[in-house]
């Protein structure tokens, strides 16, 4: 086989590196990275911005089953070794990709729209994951403020391809935030542990609403718990104060998307 990049210091090899390992360089180059056969099989299937399709000279067989756009996208094979070396997961499946990262800074709310943000959450995991299963409740939109980077590797990969499919904003001014949803007449709600909260089961989530979700370790400020419409508490035995992020916002979601 020909032109199978072996070198560690080929200009791909290098960017996808820079890409994965660093936030500002994902900013600086307005790209980011794909790991295995799923997720890029979905990045395929919704018309994402691949710049580059990566294979290993052990995966390369199963170029042909992406079909992309060969003037936009750039396809290359590299030696097993190199796919090990710049690989995130401990046994590759030799196959990569860098994207473009779309415009999130902007997003229409529709009058019964149904919305989850993420203020300060700084798990990677937790964040992919609600992102999953917002896609998987029908939820129309996450909005991130203040919170990890959405295009690090680590949450891609949670999201199990639901990033491509899910309707996301990143807005990290929270005034702007506020203003957005109260021009939109979204009604919000505070996700806490307070006592004096509404018990999320008797709550109505009728007409445009967004849950706010607060960090893992500190929940939501309380002047930004204090801002919203009302304040909502999952009901817990009481040896039990809190939940994981992710699982408690499946549990709002599974009541804010209509059970």
């Amino acid at each position: 086989m020909e032109n199978i990049i072996k070198s560690k210091d080929n200009p791909v090899i290098k960017l996808y590196q820079r890409l994965s390992s660093s936030k500002k360089e994902r900013l600086e180059y307005g790209l980011f990275v794909l790991e295995g056969m799923r997720i890029v099989e979905d990045a395929v299937r919704e018309h994402t911005d691949i710049r580059y399709l990566i294979f290993t000279e052990s995966a390369s067989a199963k170029a042909d089953q992406f079909q992309v756009d060969l003037r936009n996208t750039k396809v290359v094979v590299i030696s097993n070794e190199l796919g090990n070396r710049i690989a995130s997961t401990e046994k590759t499946q030799g196959i990569f990709a860098v994207c473009a990262i779309p415009g999130r800074s902007s997003m229409k709310l529709s009058e019964n729209g149904k919305y989850v943000v993420l203020y300060g959450l700084q798990d990677p995991g937790n964040v992919g994951m609600i992102i999953r299963t917002a896609d998987a409740f029908g939820a129309d939109g996450i909005i991130l403020s203040g919170s990890c980077d959405l295009y690090s590797p680590k949450v891609i990969r949670s999201t199990m391809g639901s990033v491509f499919r899910t309707n996301i904003l990143i807005e990290n001014d929270t005034e702007k935030l506020f203003g957005l949803l109260s021009q939109g007449g979204i009604h919000t709600s505070a996700a806490v542990i307070d006592s004096d909260a509404q018990n999320i089961r008797e709550c109505s989530f009728e007409g445009g609403h967004a849950v706010f979700i607060g960090n893992e370790g500190n929940g939501l400020p309380h002047d930004i718990a204090m801002r919203c419409d009302r304040r909502v508490i999952i009901p817990m035995k009481s040896s039990i104060n809190s939940l994981n992020a992710a699982m408690a916002a499946g549990i709002i979601m599974w009541e804010l998307c209509g059970r």
